[in-house]
C-alpha cells in the first residue's frame, strides 16, 4: 500500500476505479492509450492469481488492422470495439495438453518459474494431478479441462479492467464471438498451432466516445448471505 495514502483512501481509490468502470461499447478511435499505462494494464493481468500457479494464459494484444478485420465477421459483439478500440486484447487459455500435471508447460512452471525443490515439485505435481482427475474431475473431459483454465483467465481480465479504470481508461470484456471461427483465424495467422491454446475472451481498452447510462447493479443484501 503507497505509505502517503491511508486506508480510507485507499478504499476510495478502488471503489471511485469500479463505479468509473463499464462496458464500453464505443471508442474514441482518436485517443490512444500510452505505452506505459498498457504495460501496466499488462502487469496487472500477468500478477493475477491462479490455480496452482499455473498461469494458463496468453496475451495476444491485436493492433494490426488486418488483423481485426478478419476477427470482425467472427466476432459480432467485438464489431465497433474491433475499429475504434486503442487496443484490442484476445485472452487465451491452454488446453488440457498444455494444464494436464505432467505437461512440459506445467513442469516449467513448479521446476523453472516457482524453482519448487525436486521433492516439493513430485509433491506438487501428484497433488495437481489428483485434483484434475478425482477433486474436479477435469481428465474426462477436453472442454471442461479447457474452461477451467477460462476461469482463470476472467481473474487475469477482472485485474486488467480494474487496473485500467484506476488510471481512467476504458474497457470492455467481450464473448460475443464464434469460438471455432476466431480460432481457425489465429491459426491462419500462426498464433495458435490448434493443439495449444483456445480463445477464452476478448478485451477493448481505449478511451469512452460519449458518457455511458448510469451504472446498475443489485443492492447488496441480495446478493451477500451471512451465516455467522
Amino acid at each position: 500500500m503507497n505509505q502517503t495514502m491511508n486506508k480510507d483512501q485507499v478504499k476510495t481509490t478502488v471503489l471511485s476505479a469500479f463505479r468509473f468502470r463499464h462496458a464500453c461499447k464505443q471508442f474514441n478511435p482518436t485517443k490512444k492509450i500510452s505505452d506505459e499505462d498498457f504495460q501496466f494494464i499488462l502487469e496487472a493481468g500477468r500478477l493475477s492469481p491462479s490455480s496452482f500457479g499455473l498461469e494458463p494464459w496468453k496475451f495476444v494484444i491485436a493492433q494490426n488492422k488486418d488483423l481485426r478485420a478478419k476477427l470482425a465477421p467472427a466476432a459480432w459483439g467485438a464489431t465497433e470495439k474491433l475499429k475504434t478500440a486503442s487496443h484490442f486484447v484476445l485472452i487465451l487459455s491452454r488446453l488440457q495438453s498444455g494444464l494436464d500435471a505432467h505437461s512440459d508447460h506445467v513442469q516449467h512452471i513448479i521446476n523453472d518459474i516457482q524453482q519448487c525443490p525436486p521433492e516439493v515439485a513430485k509433491t506438487m505435481t501428484g497433488a495437481i494431478a489428483n485434483f484434475q482427475k478425482v477433486d474436479f474431475t477435469l481428465t474426462d473431459n477436453e472442454r471442461v479441462f479447457f474452461e477451467w483454465g477460462c476461469r482463470q483467465c476472467y481473474i487475469a481480465l477482472g485485474n486488467m479492467m480494474t487496473a485500467a479504470a484506476e488510471i481512467g481508461i476504458d474497457s470492455c470484456p467481450m464473448e460475443g464471438f464464434n469460438k471455432k471461427q476466431v480460432e481457425k483465424i489465429l491459426q491462419g495467422e500462426e498464433i495458435i498451432n490448434g493443439h495449444d491454446f483456445g480463445i477464452a475472451c476478448m478485451a477493448a481498452f481505449g478511451y469512452r466516445a460519449k458518457e455511458p447510462r448510469p451504472k446498475t447493479r443489485q443492492p447488496l443484501e441480495d446478493v451477500v448471505t451471512w451465516k455467522n
